[in-house]
């Protein structure tokens, strides 16, 4: 018997693609406050981190309770979504400590083989098919990376590897949601998240700094413009994430994916006006290689689903 897919009207659609496409804008605004916090106001990326998840919960805990009530807190996983938090705030910390160093546009562009570490783990620990033309797709993205990866890991050593981490935790905090699938709503797992993501760096904080690690040192804002500043961090962050869930629930994943590149567009506009930093004309090939295989990789899983939904 064949069957249609039902599909959002054509309005909500739009707004999806519209709002997602806002986000993917405003989201690196919060990565260039991370660099422009650890370069110019000298504060460290875990303290930084740690402000970005303290100011989300604090700015988002309003709205949450506000629609949700007590029900923001009442969990059936509670654990899990901790955790959720916790790789989240460990891949963030990765990510702004990369965007310390090196320029936004490099560091966003290594991250982007993150899709195809969730599609590998898919495989792997779902048993999900994944055919030979993905598989390839994968290593061609990684290949994307490597050109990007290589005069940057000439220029700053392991550190150029920080995103590499920083995909791989946040392919596992994805991968988390899978596991956890229906059993919260989305602004408990929200609120949850920001928690956990909280008083993980709180930890982390403490311990770093008194080890001594420099990229660990705990610091107060050094006056109302540092605290606007990390309070802004905050609210992108709440409130730009509460977008992209708006977004997944008016538009499908699958034509909602490819728009998480314009982060790339972005970070290189923020990068060059506030920092003076401009891909070469290798990494531009590298972004391209990687770019092109991901929207590969959504194409292929996207006509899977289609065959699947028509075979049915």
């Amino acid at each position: 018997m064949t069957t249609l897919s039902s599909s959002p009207p054509s309005s909500s659609l739009i707004r999806g693609l519209l709002i997602m496409a806002a986000a993917m804008m405003i989201l690196p605004c919060m990565d260039a406050i991370a660099k422009y916090m650890a370069n110019v106001q000298a504060m460290s990326p875990g303290q930084v981190t740690f402000y970005r998840f303290f100011f989300q919960t604090a700015l988002t805990l309003p709205l949450l309770v506000t629609v949700a009530g007590r029900g923001a807190f009442v969990a059936k996983r509670p654990w899990m979504n901790l955790l959720r938090g916790a790789l989240h705030a460990a891949a963030t910390l990765l990510f702004f400590t990369a965007v310390k160093y090196m320029p936004l546009a490099d560091v966003f562009a290594i991250y982007f083989v993150e899709p195809f570490m969730l599609t590998a783990m898919s495989a792997w620990l779902l048993g999900e098919k994944v055919g030979w033309k993905r598989w390839l797709a994968i290593l061609i993205g990684f290949g994307g990376a490597m050109i990007v990866i290589q005069p940057s890991f000439q220029l700053f050593g392991l550190t150029a590897l920080l995103p590499v981490a920083c995909a791989f935790l946040f392919a596992l905090y994805l991968f988390l949601n899978r596991a956890i699938g229906e059993a919260d709503p989305p602004l408990t797992m929200q609120t949850l998240s920001g928690v956990g993501g909280s008083l993980f760096m709180g930890a982390v904080l403490l311990g770093g700094d008194a080890a001594g690690w420099g990229d660990f040192q705990m610091a107060l804002p050094d006056g109302l413009f540092s605290f606007g500043i990390l309070v802004l961090l905050g609210g992108l962050s709440g409130y730009g994430h509460l977008l992209v869930v708006k977004a997944f629930r008016l538009a499908p994943v699958s034509v909602l994916a490819p728009f998480q590149y314009f982060e790339i567009i972005s970070a290189t506009a923020l990068g060059y006006l506030l920092f003076g930093d401009f891909p070469n004309l290798s990494k531009w090939l590298g972004v391209a290689i990687i770019i092109g295989s991901g929207l590969y990789i959504i194409w292929s899983a996207r006509r899977d689903e289609t065959r699947v939904v028509v075979q049915d």
